[in-house]
């Protein structure tokens, strides 16, 4: 089977995933739980999810102990874009070659449907509390193991929590929108570092993390993990900033130059597109040392990661 197969058939399990854990868009809320799907059943290649499942397996991990952390960590990233599109925020038109979700149900229905896949992925995420004391047969597990499970959720529930609030993502996206209102010159790389390190590449570490938490991997190698995963992040976002001014909105499936449009400070401004590219091979290359140091490989990972780094949309 070749990269590219592997890649849609993981893709489609982890859309099976998110799909199987979204509420249904009925009741007096159904608006809001109909937006919410809106936004996350809208396409993408489910690359978190991805990631948190081969990182899983790649220490071990078997059954679906892992499913609920995937759908919550792709709900989280839903809400994030879907609160990113707001006229508030990028004022974006399309995302993955549709409608974003404030252009279809209103900025204001927009702002609840984030609120709620937000919500509903802790909710989620607390699934694999159920599933922490049995076997994928439904088997009682023995004492030692069920706690080891049990306490692997605990801190596997801390780093989504963490990684996706005020000392992550949403700290990252804090830093972000004041730096819009700095003068020229002001935004500094170590600053521009921050903002991509937590508004990017948190949701990525805490993807890798999850996954070798769940699977049992011990403290060294979760650390290992979160390395490599915010090398990944980091490039992964400053490939971003290049396809925002190299690409086409057809390619892309959303606006390019809007970085430009809202006068944001990005790695490739300050730095210029060639040593932006030496940057993201850099990067790519320090994650690929880390996650080639283990005594176990994946190569479909190992592949995901430089694909996802230099990808062209």
């Amino acid at each position: 089977m070749s990269f590219e197969e592997t890649l849609a058939k993981r893709s489609a399990e982890a859309e099976r995933v998110l799909a199987a854990y979204l509420p249904k868009a009925e009741g007096p809320a159904g608006t809001v739980l109909e937006a919410m799907r809106y936004s996350a059943m809208s396409g993408g290649k489910r690359l978190r999810p991805v990631l948190m499942y081969e990182c899983y397996t790649l220490f071990g991990g078997k059954g679906t102990f892992v499913e609920p952390f995937m759908a919550a960590l792709e709900m989280i990233h839903n809400y994030s874009l879907v609160h990113d599109d707001l006229p508030a925020m990028d004022n974006d038109e399309y995302r993955r070659g549709r409608k974003t979700t404030w252009c279809v149900y209103g900025d204001g229905m927009a702002v609840l449907a984030g609120d709620g896949l937000l919500n509903c992925a802790f909710e989620t995420a607390a699934r694999a509390f159920d599933f922490a004391g049995t076997g994928e047969k439904g088997e009682a597990l023995p004492p030692e193991e069920s706690g080891k499970r049990f306490r692997a959720a605990a801190r596997a529930m801390q780093v989504l929590a963490k990684k996706a609030g005020v000392f992550g993502m949403i700290g990252g996206q804090c830093a972000d929108v004041e730096a819009e209102k700095l003068p020229s010159g002001a935004v500094t790389e170590e600053l521009l570092l921050y903002i991509h390190q937590n508004k990017t590449a948190a949701l990525i570490e805490a993807a890798m993390m999850i996954g070798a938490i769940l699977a049992g991997a011990d403290a060294e190698t979760v650390a290992c993990m979160e390395q490599a995963a915010r090398s990944i992040g980091i490039a992964f976002q400053i490939q971003d900033d290049i396809l925002d001014v190299v690409s086409t909105t057809e390619t892309l499936g959303k606006p390019v130059g809007s970085d430009e449009k809202n006068n944001k400070v990005t790695y490739v401004r300050l730095n210029g597109l060639e040593k932006s590219r030496m940057e993201v091979d850099r990067l790519s290359r320090e994650a690929l040392d880390i996650l080639r140091s283990f005594g176990a490989r994946d190569l479909f990972l190992e592949t995901l990661v430089e694909r996802l780094i230099t990808r062209e949309k």
